[in-house]
């Protein structure tokens, strides 16, 4: 395991960039020691210009070009579960991060670094606390401090995808649907109103729900309306004048948040529902000419992003993003977490041959 204090040499392989990313611990809410070893790490080119702003690292070619690309990755991850230091076996990478997204970061900055003169101006964005609340995000808070510093033409979050291109995002939104009754004795059960029993129609109508299929840019988004959770009850001889079914709406990105929650009520309608949660979806932005070079120099057949991400946010900005990293998204977050290193070399690959 390197020392963390060491710097970080950004012209080695994409794998071995990984492990060394790996071993530098950064939890969410602990960026700073590498941020700043990536904010070093960059000054040292001298054909990036580099801005800070808290533990989010923006470096830029100014080039003159005629499109301006932004790639951006996240510094933070899940806490470690016995997960480090890194180590490899055969072609995988095994560590906290690895999937989730150092992998991306690496790729991300070994092209910052090895670039100094594409065909596209250049914006690359590391940025903290996007494992936790969203207020605390850090590509939020640049958005909202410094949105000149992500203006583009096209951007390319490395999420894990499978280095399959998967385009724009669902939207999300959390609900409580209540009911309430009248408290009463247990053994004089009919001087009371059981809250917990009124939940059957609500259980009822998400079991009948038949979530929408949407077709967007040749993309298909599924729509899901589901219970997450159910709170009631005050005691073991108590008639419960509570209860709160907790419900999570993914939906499409052609409905804006509005329009979700309006759909919510409607499903619900008759009860009384408070919306507690929600985040836009973006959409996919594949007609876009940048995106259709994009496809065209990564090849493959993309699909829909099922789950929130960050293009979400260049999506508000007006900047049409896709998610495009090497990592597998259904390993992110596991104790066994790990990476291909022949995706890792592939997916820098064709990010080079496209930008070079």
């Amino acid at each position: 395991m390197s020392s963390p204090n060491a710097p970080l040499d950004l012209t080695i392989d994409g794998g071995a960039l990984t492990a060394r990313l790996v071993d530098f611990p950064s939890v969410s809410g602990d960026e700073q020691p590498l941020a700043d070893a990536v904010e070093a790490a960059l000054r040292a080119h001298p054909h990036l210009t580099v801005d800070r702003f808290g533990n989010n690292v923006v470096a830029r070619t100014t080039l003159g070009r005629a499109e301006r690309v932004l790639i951006a990755g996240h510094l933070d991850t899940v806490p470690i579960a016995d997960n480090l230091p890194s180590y490899v076996e055969g072609d995988l990478l095994y560590g906290c991060g690895t999937s989730d997204m150092k992998s991306g970061v690496a790729v991300a900055l070994r092209l910052a670094a090895t670039l100094p003169e594409p065909n596209r101006d250049l914006t690359f964005v590391f940025y903290d606390c996007e494992e936790i609340e969203a207020s605390r995000n850090g590509l939020g808070r640049l958005a909202a401090a410094h949105p000149e510093w992500l203006a583009a033409d096209f951007a390319v979050l490395m999420e894990p995808s499978g280095a399959t291109v998967e385009g724009g995002c669902q939207g999300t939104l959390r609900a409580d649907v209540k009911l309430t009754g009248t408290r009463a004795h247990s053994a004089r059960s009919w001087l009371g109103d059981n809250a917990i029993h009124k939940a059957v129609e609500v259980l009822r109508r998400l079991s009948e729900y038949q979530p929408r299929r949407v077709e967007i840019d040749g993309l298909e988004y599924r729509e899901g309306l589901n219970a997450t959770r159910i709170d009631g009850g005050v005691a073991g001889n108590v008639i419960p004048d509570e209860c709160v079914v907790h419900v999570n709406f993914r939906f499409a990105p052609d409905r804006t948040v509005e329009e979700a929650a309006d759909h919510v009520r409607e499903v619900f309608a008759g009860f009384d529902v408070d919306v507690t949660d929600s985040a836009a979806g973006a959409l996919p932005g594949l007609a876009q000419p940048a995106a259709r070079d994009f496809l065209a120099a990564v090849g493959g057949k993309p699909r829909a992003k099922f789950g929130w991400t960050d293009v979400a946010r260049f999506s508000a900005l007006g900047v049409p993003a896709v998610n495009y990293g090497p990592g597998d998204p259904n390993l992110a977050h596991k104790r066994d977490e790990h990476c291909s290193l022949t995706a890792i070399a592939e997916t820098e690959a064709r990010l080079r041959a496209w930008l070079g």
